[in-house]
């Protein structure tokens, strides 16, 4: 990967920038209040004072005056930033600028994001990109720094506990905020449940994605029992609950290694499970309940697998996923994540299947006090940075959350799971006093329509003209008190991959 760039997008931060006459969503699953100014001292929000009373003029001449800037949100809608709670950025085989990712993040009003991991094995890149995003050099989001077991150090495979133990501690010296599991290869179930006590010694966080070379031993029963605290993707729950059997049902030609496999069999556990709902599903929910783990479903990302069409022509492609992109995500036998080989209308109908019972999963948890965050794992199976996150929010719609539930998970909840390691309170998360300035001002209510906060907008008739105009987008991503001009971002984003297609031979 390119070194990221200095940043030379984004103005401030202010002494004092204040945000006038806003309806605000709070984040805490509150409603809406409004007409509202926010003052912002120094990257804090220092105060949040009544403009007025709706369906009246608002008051004249508020107080503060003489900001060092003001933003007019007459109208508009102030939410705390968004936090993505799975996030990858450095492939040079799809991207080689990280600020590419990082402004599309912007761009959509992340404010936070967990690299899980961010570079791969690169850790320097990752702890120097999260340092240099908190003293505001790059224009990026706040960086979680997630590294996976054993990554970045040089003392060979962390194959043993004692190995595992010793790991965590190097990781904690230099920074790292938690550990991403693979449950599969040297990493056994031993070895995990050493490394997960460990990290809390150190105030690490933890997050599994639990493959199924060892599912059978250490499902997601299991994980959260040995103290996990992110469940992320789909892995492990149904395994967790099979009906009849300990191991899902597989064709017996198949094979881990090869994708469409992989990918086309594990949704047709759907079936195999106990019926949503019953005494073993709801015990299940429980428990994992009691043990306060999260889950982070990551909807999004296995969204083309149900309808390839819709993800192979979304909107944004065009303007902004570069032909490297697009190469890496055709499917081929190469890279992971593009293992359409030959995907039929029986594996579409089979992942239909899956998702109502996935999601139908996720909305109980959320139902009976489990908390449930947002994350994208963008960059495969045709989804790009900031325009997935987005879709993960509509799918949560899908799911059964309320619009206010849905940024409840999209805000607070992502903040509370990566504070709460540390042992102390977010001061991230909500439009509240008190709390760091990251906030999202969009010109259209999320709660009306979530579409609208897609970089591409929205497609509404106007009535004046009887033809099809386009509304919404984030206006402003403001973080740690910096204002990033979203379509400022955009635009960016657009003539780089111009200019990538430009030098692209064209077949």
């Amino acid at each position: 990967m390119h070194p990221t760039p200095a940043r030379s997008f984004g103005e401030g931060p202010y002494p004092t920038l204040v945000i006038r006459g806003a309806t605000l969503i709070p984040g805490n699953g509150g409603p809406p209040v409004g007409p509202a100014d926010i003052v912002v001292r120094n990257g804090r929000i220092a105060e949040i004072r009544s403009a007025g009373t709706p369906g009246l003029p608002m008051q004249p001449n508020r107080n503060p005056q003489s900001a060092s800037r003001e933003i007019d949100a007459t109208g508009m809608y102030v939410l705390p930033g968004f936090v993505d709670m799975h996030g990858h950025n450095g492939d040079p085989d799809k991207v080689a600028d990280p600020s590419y990712a990082y402004r599309l993040w912007l761009a959509h009003g992340v404010t936070t994001i967990r690299g899980v991991p961010l570079f791969g094995g690169d850790v320097a890149h990752a702890l120097s990109d999260k340092r240099r995003a908190e003293a505001g050099e790059i224009a990026a989001p706040h960086i979680y720094v997630y590294q996976t077991l054993g990554s970045g150090w040089a003392n060979g495979p962390t194959d043993t506990p004692q190995k595992a133990r010793a790991w965590v501690r190097w990781a904690a010296r230099q920074g790292v905020d938690g550990i991403k599991f693979f449950n599969r290869g040297v990493e056994t179930p031993e070895i995990d449940r050493a490394a997960i006590d460990e990290a809390k010694k150190y105030g690490m966080g933890t997050v599994a994605h639990l493959a199924q070379p060892n599912i059978v031993e250490f499902d997601a029963r299991d994980a959260a029992a040995a103290g996990l605290g992110t469940i992320t993707h789909f892995y492990g729950h149904f395994e967790s609950m099979l009906k009849g059997r300990r191991a899902q049902d597989m064709p017996p030609g198949y094979n881990f290694n090869d994708e469409q496999a992989r990918f086309g069999g594990i949704a047709e556990i759907w079936n195999q499970i106990h019926e949503p709902g019953g005494p073993e599903w709801v015990a299940y929910l429980e428990e994992q309940k009691k043990t306060g783990v999260v889950f982070d479903p990551t909807f999004n990302i296995y969204s083309a697998s149900r309808d390839l069409m819709r993800a192979r022509n979304a909107d944004w492609h065009q303007r902004y996923t570069p032909p490297s992109m697009t190469r890496f995500f055709e499917s081929n036998r190469d890279n992971h994540g593009s293992y359409f080989f030959d995907w039929t209308t029986t594996n579409e109908v089979t992942w239909r299947n899956f998702y109502q019972r996935y999601m139908r999963l996720v909305n109980d948890y959320k139902n009976m006090g489990g908390r449930v965050t947002t994350g994208s794992d963008p960059g495969f199976i045709w989804q790009i940075w900031g325009f997935s996150y987005i879709l993960e929010l509509e799918m949560l719609q899908e799911a059964g959350f309320s619009p206010i539930e849905v940024i409840e998970a999209a805000t607070i909840n992502g903040a509370k799971t990566l504070s709460e390691p540390k042992g102390r309170e977010p001061d991230f998360g909500l439009v509240r006093t008190g709390m760091r300035a990251d906030l999202v001002i969009v010109p259209e209510n999320p709660l009306q329509n979530l579409k609208t906060l897609y970089g591409t907008g929205h497609e509404r008739l106007d009535d004046a003209t009887n033809r099809q105009k386009r509304v919404g987008g984030v206006r402003w991503t403001i973080v740690n008190g910096i204002v990033y001009d979203a379509p400022a971002l955009l635009n960016s984003v657009a003539a780089q991959v111009e200019q990538a297609k430009a030098a692209t031979p064209q077949p």
